[in-house]
């Protein structure tokens, strides 16, 4: 058997990568027994039939995984927003933030459409929290290199609302991937999904990328829920504050003497990522604890 990683998933086969070969492979019957069905970024075991084509015999242990987007062993989460057609809502962004804390990745926070829209508000906004940012224009190239330097050495999904740009910016960063894209609707604001499958590419100096169908539309309700009494630890600009509050159980809502709500009403803190934090706590608080484990 070969170790190898699943770069490619589409329609049930998987192609691996192993050392410089691909192999195009179907999992074996046992992945749909257990409900343990492989992902892109996973790395795993496989062989060789008679015939030459290949089998996924084993997935090896998973740093993390995503359902949305389905990926596994992922470094960092890029988070494609646009301060123009469409508008990124900063919810979003700070959702998936929280996701990617939990799943111990990092969130790199990217501008796009900065030759209509220098979004600067939203680049200081994630810049204050802590995030790496930056500012980018597939159609100028302008923060492109720096985007590159960002991912150097880290498996990556990009990720966001339809529209803004991910595969535009997915060909500027290797213009031999040739993505598809479609410009996006003035009338509805979004544009339509043009990726069809899960795909991992290599941008080379051990860097990989994964393509995938993104957010279609706002669809946080499928996404993982934090526990709400784990969800402050997740915001990783409250970090200075906990544990300052007069109740030790605060929920960094109501409570009197607050430190973090405090933090927010006094400017240290962005007011945007307090509001996440409490619509965040709302719809955790929603769930049993039975649904969100």
């Amino acid at each position: 058997m070969r170790e190898g990683v699943i770069v490619k998933a589409l329609s049930g086969f998987y192609t691996v990568r192993a050392g410089e070969e691909g192999i195009t492979c179907k999992a074996r019957g046992k992945f749909r027994l257990d409900g343990t069905s492989p992902l892109v970024g996973d790395r795993v075991l496989c062989s060789r039939d008679p015939d030459g084509s290949g089998r996924i015999e084993r997935v090896l242990e998973r740093r993390n995984w995503f359902v949305r987007p389905a990926v596994a062993n992922v470094d960092a989460l890029v988070f494609v927003a646009a301060n123009t057609n469409p508008v990124t809502d900063p919810f979003l962004i700070d959702r998936v933030s929280v996701i990617a804390r939990d799943a111990g990745c990092e969130l790199i926070v990217c501008v796009n459409k900065t030759d209509l829209n220098a979004g600067e508000s939203l680049l200081e906004t994630y810049r204050r929290a802590g995030f790496p940012v930056v500012g980018t224009s597939a159609e100028t190239g302008e923060g492109v290199e720096t985007l590159r330097a960002l991912l150097r050495g880290k498996i990556c999904a990009f990720t966001g609302n339809s529209g803004v740009g991910k595969s535009s910016l997915l060909n500027a960063l290797d213009p031999a991937l040739g993505l598809r894209t479609d410009a996006v609707s003035e009338k509805l604001g979004r544009g339509r999904h043009t990726t069809r499958h899960v795909e991992l590419f290599s941008l080379g100096e051990d860097s990989f990328v994964v393509d995938t169908p993104g957010f279609a539309s706002f669809e946080i309700e499928s996404m993982k829920i934090i526990p709400k009494e784990e969800l402050a630890e997740d915001f990783i600009d409250f970090a200075p504050y906990l544990g300052r509050c007069r109740f030790p159980d605060c929920s960094h809502r109501k409570e009197p003497e607050c430190a973090v709500r405090s933090a927010a009403e006094e400017g240290k803190l962005a007011m945007s990522r307090y509001r996440s934090y409490l619509r965040l706590y709302e719809l955790s608080a929603q769930h049993k604890d039975w649904e969100i484990k």
